[in-house]
This record gives structure tokens, C-alpha cells and sequence, in this order.
């Protein structure tokens, strides 16, 4: 039988990894009390984490994710970068929490939005990738036996999309690069 530790104490553990990470920020916490995530998961809150600059980016990171696996050793987190503060942010880590109730998300999935993730933006679908801009520092966290990942919510086009189904990930993140995604940016244009 796996030592998993109680389930505050996971969240908890999750967060004190977060704020260390994003050790002199201004960080506060969130819930969303729209819609069932918090009467399915009610670990489910949001790290909305301030820039230290006034131009910076705003990062959104999940606690409580980790529980729609919490019978499993691994769990999932996600981080969303936004260009201001933004209630959206704490929206759609709660739609994507919810929507992976039943552990079905992972490393290279992309889920439609089914609306632009800002007015105006082309970016109607989601990309799940490694959390490039913050390394394995912050991707990997072990509460006893658990093995949690930090996974990026990156909003992409669905000609992006499209181009990842059919040349892959490597091939989408390789256009990424090469066209010095603009990832926060809500008018983007896409990179295929």
C-alpha cells in the first residue's frame, strides 16, 4: 500500500514548493466559486503570483489538481501566464482542473477552450507543455511517495493545433522557438 500523507497536507506541501519557488513575490490565493470545482475538489485554490516588475508577467499556478489522482502516485498542477492581473487566470485553472476530474490530461495534450483565452486573442486551445520558462525546479515536487508535475497551460490557435496533431510537439515547440514566441501576448499571431 503506498504512503500517500493526508490530503491537507499534500495541498499544503504544493504550495510551500510555489512560494518557495517564487520566493519575493507578492503572492495571494484564490478560489473559484463558480461552477462544481470546488464541491468535487475542495482542495482546489489558485496561487495568483505577482511580477516584481510593473511590465512583468502575472503566473497563475493550481493547487489541488494533485486530487483528481489522489489515489495514484502521481498528480497534476498547472501554471497560466497572463500579461495583467486577471480573474481569468483563476478561471481557467479551474475549468482545467475540472475538466481533468478523472485524470485524463497530460504532457503534449491540447482541450479547446471553446472561446478565445483573452478578447481579441486567436488562442482558442490549450496546450499542455513542460513549464519551459521556470525549469525542473519548479515542474517536480515529492510529497512522500507522490510525485507531482507543474505542467503549462499555453493558449494556442487551432492551426497550431492542428499542426501539432499532425508534425507533433517537437515539431510546434521547434516553430515556438523559432518565431521567438510572444506567449503572453493576446493578439498573437500564429506561428504556422
Amino acid at each position: 500500500m503506498p504512503d500517500f500523507p493526508p490530503t491537507d497536507d499534500v495541498s499544503s506541501a504544493l504550495e510551500e514548493h510555489v512560494r518557495r519557488f517564487f520566493d519575493g513575490h507578492d503572492i495571494t490565493t484564490h478560489t473559484w466559486t463558480d461552477g462544481p470545482i470546488l464541491e468535487l475538489n475542495p482542495q482546489f485554490r489558485v496561487l495568483q503570483i505577482a511580477p516584481r516588475a510593473s511590465k512583468g508577467v502575472w503566473i497563475y499556478v493550481s493547487i489541488g489538481g494533485w486530487a483528481n489522482t489522489e489515489h495514484e502516485h502521481h498528480g497534476l498542477e498547472f501554471v497560466m501566464t497572463f500579461p495583467a492581473e486577471d480573474a481569468r487566470g483563476i478561471e481557467l485553472l479551474a475549468q482545467t482542473v475540472f475538466y481533468n476530474r478523472a485524470g485524463i490530461l497530460g504532457l503534449g495534450h491540447t482541450f479547446p477552450l471553446g472561446e478565445p483565452w483573452l478578447p481579441g486573442s486567436l488562442c482558442d486551445h490549450i496546450l499542455i507543455s513542460l513549464p519551459y520558462l521556470w525549469g525542473p525546479e519548479l515542474e517536480k515536487c515529492h510529497v512522500g511517495d507522490r510525485h507531482v508535475e507543474f505542467l503549462w497551460l499555453l493558449p494556442i490557435t487551432p492551426q497550431e493545433r492542428t499542426f501539432k496533431a499532425s508534425a507533433g510537439l517537437e515539431e510546434l515547440e521547434s516553430r515556438f522557438e523559432e518565431a521567438g514566441l510572444e506567449y503572453v501576448r493576446a493578439d498573437r499571431k500564429s506561428v504556422v
